[in-house]
């Protein structure tokens, strides 16, 4: 007795081109800034043990806290501080944007784009915000 084929038909294939990698797509704004916000959530966390790290050693006094300090004051730990808080600030204002749309706000397609823009705005005016402020203080 022969058996019965019980698999569902097959949709037929659809010829299109197929890109060879991502580099040839030029992906919108809001797109990128997905994919910075989901990078600055790893920073942000690596960050953080960084941050346990350095309190670690202050706890443990001042020959422990002195080469801590001695990086984090060079130009090398100057410049992770202020990646570092640039990228809060950057997920600070994504989230925000989330919390809009959490409301069913802003998903046009020209909404989108516009507070795309705002935020990498927002993001800008308080780095500048937290430098002068940084710059004001020393």
């Amino acid at each position: 007795m022969e058996r019965m084929n019980t698999e569902p038909p097959r949709p037929p294939v659809r010829e299109r081109p197929l890109s060879p990698h991502l580099q040839a797509y030029r992906l919108p704004i809001t797109a990128l800034l997905s994919l910075t916000h989901r990078v600055t959530g790893v920073l942000l966390s690596l960050g953080l043990v960084g941050l346990v790290l350095v309190l670690m050693s202050a706890v443990q006094g001042p020959s422990a806290y002195a080469p801590m300090h001695a990086f984090l004051s060079g130009i090398a730990g100057r410049i992770l501080l202020w990646t570092w808080i640039a990228a809060l600030l950057f997920h600070l204002s994504h989230g925000i944007r989330h919390l809009a749309w959490d409301t069913g706000h802003g998903f046009s397609r020209e909404s989108l784009t516009y507070y795309a823009w705002c935020e990498l705005a927002a993001t800008l005016v308080l780095v500048l915000a937290v430098a002068v402020a940084t710059i004001a203080r020393s």
